[in-house]
């Protein structure tokens, strides 16, 4: 009999948002995985697994803050402790996948986001889970199936139910790359659209 078919999922936590865990965990009914995620006195990452992930699903919820580099290398060594544990599959939550923007190449640099995919498939995932890509090209770096979910559907319900008359609202896009994705929103809930079409310094936030 195959009982690793029915041993339970495990959900690790970087820090980079344990409170998005937490929710996680309790939407799912299941206990956030004992581990430890620390930067000793170098600032080098260390990660301590307090259970065991053998023939487990792991998944490890991680998401890009301002302190990405950071963020990155633990989602790296929490995969890689997962993987040289013998965890059956390996599954990220990133929301925000870092360095999505650097997708293309520049003047004598590089696609950074290719490089992140390496070491992403190298630590061990078998997964990714995150949403609305920059560029769903993105999803081609990767040898493994990566879920890009899209938030538009989650945002509508939100304004729908939080913001009194939303139909008078306004919709403004930053960019003018936004504006088909405002315009969705607009539709969605009959309000109006706008954009920030200024340039320069002065149109950045």
């Amino acid at each position: 009999m195959d009982i690793t078919c029915r041993t339970p999922i495990l959900v690790l936590s970087g820090n980079s948002h344990p409170e998005l865990t937490k929710l996680i965990c309790q939407r799912l009914d299941v206990p956030i995985a004992n581990c430890s995620v620390l930067h000793n006195t170098s600032r080098e990452t260390q990660v301590e697994i307090k259970q065991t992930v053998r023939a487990r699903d792991v998944y490890i919820v991680q998401t890009g803050t301002k302190n990405v580099n950071d963020d990155i290398m633990e989602l790296l060594i929490l995969a890689y402790a997962c993987k040289t544990s013998c965890a059956r599959s390996i599954v990220g939550v990133i929301p925000y996948l870092p360095y999505c923007k650097q997708s293309k190449m520049r003047k004598r640099g590089c696609v950074v986001s290719r490089l992140l995919a390496d070491m992403i498939q190298k630590s061990g995932f078998t997964q990714l889970i995150t949403m609305d890509l920059r560029y769903k090209e993105i999803q081609g770096f990767y040898s493994f199936p990566v879920d890009n979910l899209r938030a538009s559907s989650y945002l509508i319900q939100y304004i729908r139910e939080s913001i009194p008359d939303y139909r008078n609202s306004v919709i403004v896009s930053k960019k003018c790359k936004l504006c088909e994705a405002s315009l969705f929103i607009c539709r969605a809930i009959t309000a109006s659209p706008g954009c920030d079409t200024r340039r320069g310094k002065a149109g950045r936030a």
